[in-house]
């Protein structure tokens, strides 16, 4: 079945819109089209300049994974790239970044379910502005991601840096700090080891930062390897390749007050409703901070633990 939709200033031909990327739920290719369609207005900003890692699932999420970084030459010449160096070897890897609405429905029509962001901009690489936690609880225990989720921006408040929240659309939670660039990824992850190394302190029955799950015994890992060079994050309001098409969702923080709550509770026919009628949780959040205060203060938790 082949198609064909004006985005923008371009057209884009459609193929196989009928074919079923999930099958418990009975989502279509042509749904994951036109439901980034309809998000890119509120997702597009969060995509702008950024590399990205394409998860493809031509044949649905029980067939074959593609995790593509360099862009295909079939690509139209009007989908913008980003040349840069490849991690851990010699070259540049060209990767697609997404500008436009009619992007990330091009992308769709790829049955990309999930486009994967850098923490860094293509324009300076290597200087993320924006740092996360990944907050991963054993097994199927939100309510440890929402505790984690609290003590993390406890701290993160009492160092001086505000923070935001989302769902990922599994298990957990991110916790999100935008950052003004001047540091480098050495220095972002070394600072996100240092917060996850007092909160285990402070509570090493509750927390561990333990990277092999045999030894976690139960603790919630809190996860701070994204923050890398050439490293990717499911950027806000991507699909996730699980049953159920849950959506990584932007929240409020009084949002963790309500126990419904799941860090797969929104999906793809339930996520633009919610944004309808509230709005982004995230918007006008665009002040970016400097860490050296906030090493300062936390190098003296590191010396009291």
């Amino acid at each position: 079945m082949t198609d064909e939709v004006r985005v923008g200033r371009r057209t884009i031909q459609l193929s196989r819109t009928d074919k079923v990327l999930f099958p418990d739920d009975g989502v279509t290719k042509g749904d994951l089209i036109s439901y980034y369609e309809t998000v890119a207005p509120r997702m597009v900003p969060y995509l702008k300049g950024r590399p990205l890692s394409l998860e493809r699932f031509p044949d649905g999420i029980d067939g074959q994974q593609v995790f593509q970084q360099t862009v295909p030459r079939y690509f139209p010449d009007w989908i913008e790239t980003a040349s840069v160096k490849r991690l851990g070897g010699a070259g540049n890897v060209k990767h697609a970044v997404v500008s436009s609405a009619a992007a990330l429905v091009y992308l769709a029509n790829q049955a990309c379910i999930t486009p994967h962001t850098w923490l860094s901009r293509a324009d300076r690489p290597r200087k993320p502005d924006q740092l996360i936690f990944d907050l991963d609880p054993s097994g199927d225990d939100f309510p440890a991601a929402r505790r984690a989720a609290l003590d993390v921006r406890e701290l993160l408040t009492d160092l001086g840096l505000p923070s935001l929240l989302k769902t990922t659309g599994g298990k957990g939670l991110h916790v999100h700090v935008l950052l003004d660039r001047t540091a480098d990824f050495d220095q972002v992850r070394e600072f996100a080891s240092g917060v996850a190394q007092v909160l285990v302190a402070r509570d090493p029955k509750r927390y561990t930062i333990e990277q092999r799950i045999a030894k976690r015994e139960g603790r919630l890992y809190l996860d701070i390897m994204r923050n890398a060079y050439g490293q990717t994050a499911v950027p806000p309001y991507a699909v996730r390749a699980r049953a159920g098409a849950p959506v990584a969702t932007p929240l409020d923080w009084s949002e963790l007050d309500d126990r419904r709550m799941r860090g797969d509770r929104f999906t793809i026919r339930s996520v633009v409703r919610r944004f309808e009628r509230d709005g982004d949780p995230w918007r006008g959040s665009s002040r970016r901070r400097s860490l050296t205060r906030p090493w300062r203060r936390l190098n003296d938790l590191l010396t009291e633990k």
